[in-house]
């Protein structure tokens, strides 16, 4: 199938926009707040930036320069690198397929708390067990849900240009301009606590931005990379197909380096932002305990910080999960794209046909997501150590095991079989200049494979460091 009829990004800023758009998603705005706050802040920032320029980096390159090598989406892509190693793309197109039901069961959470803060009601959502009554509902997630996946099937049903480019070109830039906003409303916030101790919103970002080596060890730190580590595969959208299909698009023309570069850019800053935004406001109102809140930050605390605001409380979270709908929309959209590229690629379904399957099967699997909280509803020690249910069994087994073996099988690929040169070539064709090509092949070759096994081992709790 020629690339005309898979379509493709009108040019650089649509690709860049898109590929941003995926990037920044739950993992930025939901993640790597609590994640930072766990891990000292400005340790867990210096960490992260660091392994954006390498780590990140490298997977980045190689995944984008594929898919446009190839012209293919992530099924049909890596067999056209190597004809023995296509079972990397058949592993990379099963992870967004496990992950997008999950995705839009949250999504779906989401849009519940957009309309409770819209309807003035957000006094009810930080009250305690208000989450944990919606989730163990059985109607109300299915219908948020509906509502949540309608609005990623309709972007990605539209085609790349009609649907993904023209929405990531209206959405990013609102998105950046709301999470800014918010950002640094959040440094303004003061109050008095009980005990007569005032806190303010700059007293939470010296939290979230100065180092705090207190109690550090070895074994801390390389918590602190492995936990960075994770958090870039929520971030930038590798090893789960997503920037091979994204990739296909971009014209030949498009400068890989500055995109790749732009995209990480983009990705980084929205990511520092969130922290920005969510971190000094939980402290001024909570405290160092509410740094703690882990996953539930975004739906158990930031409603009881929304609240203590006052009156301005509906206001500030109507406009905050506003732009988290952004965000998990545009993130849904590339899971989903991701999924449709190989029915078009491998088995020549149209676009349409292909986002109506994919949309059928993620109602079916979103459904039973959202049952796994009161009718389907078990318990299943990890092998990470954690206890959870259908969401975090599919969420361990495509983000823990399946990712990094992916992301693995790709540096070895690459790395030593197909060369970097492969990918190299790519991204200078047009006679760009490939600044960390050294880089590049050190990290591809050694030094990513290395990191990435030490992840899958944790994960799987072989190492425990």
């Amino acid at each position: 199938m020629n690339s005309e009829k898979r379509g493709s990004f009108t040019g650089g800023i649509g690709f860049v926009l898109a590929a941003a758009g995926s990037a920044v998603g739950l993992g930025n705005i939901w993640r790597f707040p609590y994640l930072a706050a766990k891990e000292g802040g400005g340790i867990f920032l210096l960490v992260y930036l660091i392994l954006v320029l390498t780590f990140g980096f490298t997977l980045l390159t190689t995944e984008i320069a594929i898919g446009r090598l190839t012209r293919q989406g992530p099924l049909t892509a890596y067999g056209r690198i190597h004809a023995g190693w296509r079972g990397i793309g058949v592993m990379a197109w099963l992870v967004p397929i496990i992950i997008l039901p999950y995705y839009c069961a949250i999504g779906g959470w989401v849009v519940k708390y957009l309309v409770a803060f819209l309807t003035g009601s957000g006094t009810a959502a930080a009250q305690d067990g208000y989450f944990t009554e919606f989730i163990t509902g059985q109607w109300q997630p299915i219908v948020w849900l509906l509502v949540f996946l309608g609005a990623s099937a309709f972007i990605v049903y539209r085609g790349v240009e009609k649907g993904i480019e023209k929405y990531s070109r209206i959405l990013m830039p609102i998105l950046l301009v709301l999470i800014i906003g918010i950002g640094v409303f959040s440094l303004t916030l003061k109050t008095t606590a009980a005990d007569g101790t005032v806190r303010s919103g700059l007293d939470g970002l010296k939290v979230y931005v100065i180092p705090d080596f207190t109690g550090m060890t070895l074994g801390r730190f390389v918590n602190v990379l492995i936990d960075a580590m994770g958090q870039l595969f929520f971030s930038i959208s590798v090893a789960m197909g997503i920037m091979v299909a994204y990739g296909s698009y971009a014209k030949k023309e498009t400068n890989l380096v500055k995109s790749i570069n732009q995209i990480e850019f983009f990705d980084t800053l929205v990511a520092f932002l969130a922290g920005l935004m969510i971190i000094p406001a939980v402290y001024t109102f909570m405290g160092m305990e509410g740094m703690s809140a882990g996953p539930g930050l975004m739906f158990v605390s930031l409603p009881k910080v929304f609240e203590a605001m006052g009156g301005i409380g509906n206001i500030i979270g109507f406009v905050f999960f506003l732009m988290v709908i952004f965000a998990a929309v545009t993130s849904a959209v590339s899971i989903m794209e991701a999924i449709v590229s190989g029915l078009v690629d491998h088995f020549h379904f149209s676009r349409h046909k292909s986002t109506v399957i994919v949309t059928a099967y993620a109602i079916i699997g979103g459904i039973i997501v959202c049952l796994g909280y009161n009718l389907f509803y078990f318990e299943l020690k990890l092998p990470n150590g954690t206890v959870g249910q259908i969401l975090d069994l599919m969420d361990y087994i495509s983000n823990n095991f399946m990712m990094p073996i992916v992301a693995i099988l790709t540096c070895i690929l690459i790395g030593w079989v197909a060369k970097p040169k492969t990918i190299i070539d790519e991204v200078t064709e047009g006679g760009y200049k490939f600044s960390r090509k050294n880089l590049y092949i050190v990290m591809i070759r050694y030094i990513a494979p290395a990191l990435l096994l030490v992840l899958l081992l944790q994960s799987m709790g072989i190492l425990n460091l």
